[in-house]
């Protein structure tokens, strides 16, 4: 007992050693189901991976991604992404106002009842939308265009129509979260500021433009940096409306081919190379999108 107490207190209860044990989970995390991960994508998009043995076949995985498939896969994507930022930014900022105001009633019932179709599970919630945007004039999206006089839609066989019905069903899904956001950024904006204002005779939207949206700014970033995230790793509501086949690629995202190409086709080298064009389009976006907020410039706080 006395060699593991001086063990204890010699390595593990060391200012030196702690730390290190302290964050060991975390570097072991990251290792194996992060960086061990990508590197063997890394090396798999250069290979030619069946049934068979392992084929080391150069940069022919890709060169075979200019094909009508992936782009129109990464257009289904980058669109998908575009959409519901527009939405799921604005939207989100006024209702976190509205919710944040004394003048609103049922607070409390509202900022726990938005949060709820985050705990929905997505292909549960897909398969619902999926038959609310049915072609019969019964189903629900096709009964509220009839009562301002339009024909039914056949929603998830046109490009359109399919990308509304992609884009409803993240809206319902996320809109709470980020109001959830929104709403803790709102509350750490000192009053005194609005009081100033008030005093200055500044209007609401004087207030808005002018303290609510520049104190909200650090918020935004975040939110539309998760959201080209989120946009581009979409699947699951794909697939809950689609499955696995869209008639002329209307549903397919990058994900969608990843997972096509990989274990319907059975190629994982040409999917690997599918997923670092991924990581890589996500992370030049997001670059671009930060450098615009001047993330990166000197002295931008």
């Amino acid at each position: 007992m006395q060699i593991l107490k001086n063990f204890y207190e010699k390595y593990i209860n060391s200012r030196k050693v702690a730390p290190y044990i302290f964050v060991a989970p975390f570097i072991i995390v990251f290792l194996v189901f992060y960086l061990y991960p990508m590197i063997s994508t890394i090396i798999m998009s250069f290979q030619e991976i069946g049934f068979g043995e392992p084929k080391f076949v150069g940069l022919e995985n890709y060169r075979d991604l200019f094909n009508v498939h992936y782009k129109n896969a990464l257009l289904t994507s980058t669109n998908y992404t575009f959409w519901t930022i527009l939405v799921l930014v604005p939207l989100p900022i006024v209702l976190a106002v509205l919710l944040n105001s004394d003048k609103t009633k049922f607070t409390n019932f509202f900022r726990s009842s938005i949060f709820m179709p985050a705990l929905t599970s997505v292909i549960v919630a897909g398969m619902f939308f999926r038959y609310a945007f049915g072609e019969q004039a019964s189903t629900l999206a096709n009964s509220i265009i009839g009562v301002f006089g339009l024909e039914p839609i056949t929603w998830l066989q046109n490009s359109i129509p399919a990308m509304i019905a992609l884009v409803v069903l993240c809206v319902w899904r996320w809109l709470g979260v980020n109001i959830i956001y929104f709403l803790s950024g709102l509350q750490s904006i000192p009053e005194e500021i609005y009081e100033a204002a008030d005093i200055d005779g500044a209007s609401s939207w004087d207030k808005f433009k002018y303290i609510t949206i520049p104190s909200l700014k650090p918020v935004i970033i975040y939110v539309i940096t998760i959201s080209v995230f989120g946009g581009y790793k979409m699947f699951a509501e794909s697939y809950a409306y689609w499955q696995t086949a869209t008639p002329n690629d209307i549903g397919m995202t990058i994900v969608s081919y990843i997972y096509q190409t990989g274990f319907n086709n059975f190629n994982m080298g040409f999917a690997s190379a599918i997923g670092i064009t991924l990581l890589l389009i996500v992370l030049i976006v997001n670059i671009i999108q930060l450098n615009l907020f001047g993330l990166f410039k000197k002295g931008e706080q």
